[in-house]
């Protein structure tokens, strides 16, 4: 029996390839568990169908995640905030706060999980962030922050 492995089976294959096993196995254990489907020239054609789907879908996540990237290296995201009188801000800025800054200001939505800040933000400068946008594509965004 022919069977195409849906997940990686350990001592019979990795997912996507497709093995001849015994149709005990086949049956009961393999497509009785969900790790595998019978091998028709249906199935074959839906599985590469969906794969090519899913490398489509995976390029233009890459071209959008690139051209936010370039976006953001030109953007300078202006955040005020409110001053002591000693000179420092109250509290400091968190990447919530860059978070909705870019939405309000830019119409960009990055969440707030993959915007790393370089240095703590409790003075008035320039500074950098870190934005994870996926797929190992990463910007750095320039924070200007201004005292209130």
């Amino acid at each position: 029996m022919k069977v195409l492995l849906l997940k990686d089976v350990q001592g019979t294959g990795k997912a996507g390839e497709v093995k001849e096993v015994k149709d005990g196995y086949g049956k009961n254990f393999l497509i009785g568990k969900g790790l595998a489907l019978h091998a028709t020239n249906d199935v074959l054609a839906k599985y590469k169908a969906e794969q090519k789907r899913k490398a489509e879908k995976e390029a233009q996540e890459i071209a959008d995640a690139k051209e936010l990237s370039e976006k953001l290296n030109a953007t300078k995201l202006t955040i005020k905030h409110k001053i002591g009188a000693n000179g420092h801000l109250i509290g400091s800025v968190t990447n919530k706060e860059v978070s909705e800054a870019l939405k309000e200001q830019f119409s960009i939505e990055i969440d707030k999980k993959a915007i790393a800040l370089k240095t703590k933000i409790k003075a008035e400068g320039t500074f950098e962030a870190d934005c994870k946008l996926g797929h190992g594509i990463h910007a750095n965004l320039s924070i200007v922050v201004i005292g209130e």
